[in-house]
Formats: C-alpha cells, structure tokens, sequence
C-alpha cells in the first residue's frame, strides 16, 4: 500500500472542517481524518480541523497495491482470506507497502473491513466484512463467542497428557454452551487469569499470569510429536478471548510456541526481533523458528440462519523449516 499526496485545492481564509464538509464529508470524518494527520499543507505541516488554510492543500491517501492474494471463500456479505505470516492485518504506518487492506479494499471497497485480527507473524483464517455493517456483526458475534475458533501451534517439547487436567464441559457451560460439539475426552484446558505486564521496564505489550487478571481459558490437544525436533503439533481452542492468551497460555506450561518473539527471551532479544534486527538463523537458534508457528486453522459459526464452517487451505505441520519462506 502506497501513500500519495493529492491536492486538494488552494485556499485563504478557510477552517480544514469548512473545507472537507464543503466536499461531502460529515464533521465526524472531517474529525477521523485530521486527528490521523492525513491533511497537511504545502510544506508538510499537518493540519487540525480547526487550522486555517492559506494556500495549497493536500490530503494523504493510500494507493492499493494487491499482490493477488484471493479470498478462499466469498458470500454476498463476507470473504474469508487465508493470511501468510509475515502480512499485516492493516497498515501501521506511512511507510508500510503492504498489508491484507491491499487484497480487501481493491476487492470490495474501502467500507469493507477484517471482523477480527491476526497478529504480523500468525498464518491462517480472517474474516472480512464487506460493509460496515456486516462487519459490526461478525465482531459482536466474536466478541460474544458465537465463533467457534481453532489454531494450530508448533511448540516446545513432548506434551504429557498426565501432567494436565482434563475438560469436563459441565464445568464450563458458561463458556462452551453454544459449542456442544466439543469432546470432553480430548482436551486438557488451561484455566489461568492474565493481564498486562505491570512492570514498566518490561516489554509494553507483553501479558502476564495473575489472579486478579481476566479469567482465560484454553483447550488444547497434542497431535502429532516428532522426536527430531523436539517438538509437537497441538491444536488449541480459546474459550475467551484475550491479547497474546495462547502464546502465553502455552509459554506458562512450558511448551512455548516456537519462533513466539516476545515469551521466553531476554528484553535485548525481543526488541532486535521486533525492530527487524536479528538474522532469520539467530532467531532460530533463539526461538526454534524464525517467524511465530501459530496458525488459524478453523472458523465455525451460524450467519443469518446459515452454518459456516470454513478451514485453512495452507499446510501447516511439524517442520517448522519448511514455513519459513
């Protein structure tokens, strides 16, 4: 995605809000684009809604610039995208080429929207919203835990089932009432409440274990172990939804997801990765893999009368060499 500047027109004496209503925008979105520095004047200086123009006014756009990643599935109301790792859900920044917006805004405008996100390095499964108001409802239907979610995780050593308690449903009713289909026999659950880190001299977004957190709550499985890597394929289930709640979940039963930048590394580590500053090989030898294995790999759910039930098309196994092209 490109930023261009565009002229919007020369002006004296005007307010930017007069100038923006004057082109068909309401006060809120004149307010939305200002507070986003997206008007600046000739010499780059960025305008408030209340400044007065005097000359040549500019607006900074973005220019979409798909690569050709196609939704894997398409109703008249909603698509599906199957996310590479390494893409950004939305774009953070003036300098930023590309993210998925790229895909979704060249397909169906730019009232279309993701109904829920994936960090940078998480592959797999995102909804989009074709309108604003398809979009609202799929993230109240997320954050109601009307949609079912399942990920799948390369992590650290061998899971011993016997080391974990097992999911008893009835004692979650509140939590899996509408995902009846769920076997209690094949699950262990992770019960732990967490918040945001406390300490300010700790990385800002990292989360933390803590009874006086918010309750989270997650299903997991081994899948599939290999000997040579020390590692297993798990599949996960998050019963709530909270920031970082699987990477950290997984991290405080000693079976981190491999390549996770954040938990399990020395403060130096995390901002070399998080800056782009470690070599894809020290990252390895760091964290096991160079990019984060976690993968959204199933979404089920009722919209509007009508069950979805949508996997990944991508390959997402044991070799963690093998995902990181």
């Amino acid at each position: 995605m490109a930023y261009i500047k565009m002229k919007i027109g020369e002006f004296i004496g005007q307010k930017t809000y007069q100038i923006l209503l004057s082109r068909g925008y309401t006060m809120s979105q004149a307010q939305k684009l200002c507070d986003k520095g997206r008007l600046i004047d000739k010499n780059g200086v960025t305008l408030d809604k209340n400044s007065t123009v005097n000359g040549e006014l500019f607006f900074i756009d973005y220019e979409c610039k798909p690569v050709g990643l196609e939704p894997i599935f398409e109703s008249d109301e909603f698509g599906v995208f199957d996310k590479p790792s390494g893409v950004l859900t939305h774009p953070n920044g003036r300098n930023c080429n590309y993210s998925l917006c790229d895909e979704i805004w060249s397909l169906w405008g730019k009232n279309a929207s993701v109904a829920h996100r994936l960090d940078k390095e998480t592959s797999g499964i995102i909804v989009v919203g074709k309108s604003i108001e398809t979009t609202k409802k799929l993230k109240a239907m997320f954050e109601s835990r009307c949609i079912f979610k399942s990920y799948l995780a390369l992590v650290s050593g061998k899971v011993q089932e016997s080391k974990f308690k097992r999911f008893i449903a009835a004692n979650y009713m509140d939590f899996v009432d509408k995902f009846s289909f769920i076997n209690d026999e094949n699950w262990l659950v992770i019960d732990r409440a967490m918040d945001i880190t406390r300490d300010y001299d700790d990385i800002k977004i990292r989360m933390q274990i803590c009874d006086n957190g918010k309750r989270a709550i997650t299903l997991f499985r081994p899948i599939e172990f290999d000997e040579k890597i020390n590692a297993t394929l798990v599949e996960c289930i998050p019963l709530t939804g909270r920031q970082h709640q699987l990477r950290l979940h997984l991290f405080y039963v000693k079976h981190k997801i491999l390549g996770d930048p954040i938990y399990g590394l020395e403060r130096r580590d995390i901002e070399r990765i998080l800056d782009g500053k470690m070599s894809k090989n020290e990252r390895i030898q760091k964290s096991g893999a160079n990019r984060l294995m976690l993968h959204s790999n199933r979404l089920k759910f009722n919209y509007n009368g009508t069950e979805f039930d949508i996997s990944s098309k991508m390959k997402f196994g044991l070799s963690p060499f093998a995902q990181m092209d």
